[in-house]
């Protein structure tokens, strides 16, 4: 991939390319791309290979619990300790590897992430309200009773992720969060450790991938199974959370990295280039769009993209998610940029234009916004307080990302309070239930009615209109 697009390409009709992603919606629209990423179809000969592992890896845990849990481990991670599981102890002797800095960062990072979570915590209020004379109606609030938090951490220890799930579980009220984080370099990350901790965890266990995910969600014969499962992963983490949505709840399907910059000339190829580039390195297969008006600034862009892979560390696998994955996309309008990025429905949209809160009004379909050049998806998936854990895969058209709302159930209640109320009630009820052919439904209706109204209904039949 990564070559320039042919001249009988490059015009208005090249925006129909391998993914379908755009459609005309009755615009005529002028779209060039300079880069095209890998075809779908080869996506999906990837996924079905994973949909296959996952399926046979969770049969085994929930036929043979936690033997199976340990073979997993010792194939993958080559780690088998006398129990997953961290005791308080193992806990505290973890976090004392930390210096004085990093604990303070570990605290400052989750203190914003919980800021925000208490806010949006407080937006949601129970309700109850009279909508007439004796007939009280309301609903709760109530915290998913437990969850599991996945926290990444086999390449990268993701410090971060606990903020994101376990933090925020618990500023909404979880009473038993379960945290699983895969070792690293054959032993518990301190830093990951000690942010599930400091973030509310009950339990902690130093477990990765689909033996992870499987393990909380089907139980085994030391770990309780959980209500919900939530955090990011990598394609067989979300592939096995799929799976399992249904036997569980879980938070969305976060699968690999996705950015898009939105840019126009107010900036550089550099910023564009190192912003890309930032994301691209998760892993070979993250996503990285840029879509600009300017020819120009998409040409600097993938220069400086190819000049940056000389000197960063992690070239080896940002260059391969830019080859395979990334696309660079010119537009002739705003207008045009905007239709393509709803289309597209990144995970992290970064806007640096000279119109960014037009992009902020008129957007439908993403994970997250990261407005103006001052910011940038680093900040939000490490310190600045919104969430990281965001809908990949078009999932942004249907949902938004993992907050503390994703861990209340609002669930509804009624009450009648007066004869009267019953009486009324009950009559429409008896008749609609009839209109619909449910004879027993009238009769729940019915007997309210010759009780608490002293009307004579005749049985299985509607009670009639005042």
């Amino acid at each position: 991939m990564g070559n320039s697009l042919s001249s009988g390409l490059a015009n208005k009709h090249a925006f129909i390319h391998s993914f379908g992603f755009l459609n005309f919606r009755k615009v005529h629209m002028t779209i060039e791309y300079l880069k095209t990423s890998k075809p779908a179809i080869e996506r999906a000969d990837d996924d079905a290979k994973t949909r296959a592992a996952v399926e046979t890896t969770l049969s085994d845990i929930e036929k043979r619990g936690d033997a199976a849990v340990r073979e997993l481990s010792q194939k993958f991670d080559q780690y088998s300790p006398e129990s997953f599981r961290l005791t308080h102890a193992e806990i505290e002797v973890l976090i004392a590897e930390l210096t004085p800095q990093e604990l303070a960062d570990i605290k400052f990072a989750q203190e914003q992430v919980i800021k925000f979570a208490k806010a949006q915590r407080a937006s949601m209020q129970d309700v109850e309200v009279e909508t007439m004379p004796g007939v009280i109606l309301g609903h709760k609030n109530i915290p998913v009773q437990s969850v599991g938090c996945y926290v990444p951490g086999g390449k990268f220890p993701m410090v971060a992720s606990a903020h994101m799930s376990v933090a925020t579980a618990k500023v909404a009220g979880v009473p038993r969060i379960v945290a699983c984080t895969p070792p690293w370099q054959g032993k518990p990350n301190p830093a990951v450790i000690a942010a599930m901790h400091l973030g509310g965890a009950h339990e902690i266990y130093v477990l990765g991938g689909i033996q992870a995910v499987g393990a909380m969600a089907l139980g085994t014969q030391s770990i309780e199974p959980v209500h919900m499962l939530v955090g990011p992963g990598n394609a067989f983490v979300a592939e096995a959370k799929r799976q399992l949505f249904g036997r569980v709840g879980i938070d969305l399907f976060a699968g690999p990295t996705e950015t898009m910059v939105i840019a126009d000339e107010t900036v550089d190829g550099e910023l564009c280039a190192t912003d890309l580039l930032g994301q691209a390195e998760h892993g070979y297969n993250s996503p990285a769009v840029l879509l600009t008006n300017s020819r120009k600034l998409a040409e600097d862009t993938m220069a400086e993209i190819e000049r940056l892979l000389t000197i960063l560390p992690t070239a080896d696998t940002a260059r391969a998610s830019w080859e395979n994955y990334g696309e660079v996309i010119v537009c002739d309008s705003y207008d045009e940029m905007l239709t393509v990025a709803d289309d597209i429905a990144s995970e992290h949209v970064q806007v640096m234009t000279d119109r960014d809160d037009w992009f902020l009004e008129h957007m439908t379909c993403y994970g997250a916004l990261f407005l103006g050049a001052r910011t940038n998806v680093a900040n939000g998936d490490k310190v600045i307080g919104t969430n990281h854990t965001l809908p990949t895969k078009k999932a942004g058209r249907y949902t938004g990302g993992l907050w503390v709302g994703k861990f209340l159930k609002t669930h509804s209640y009624q009450r009648v309070l007066t004869d009267e109320a019953a009486t009324m009630i009950g009559a429409y009820g008896s008749r609609l239930c009839m209109l619909e052919g449910f004879v027993g439904h009238a009769e729940q209706c019915n007997v309210r009615v010759r009780r608490y109204g002293g009307v004579d209904v005749p049985y299985g039949e509607g009670a009639a209109a005042s």
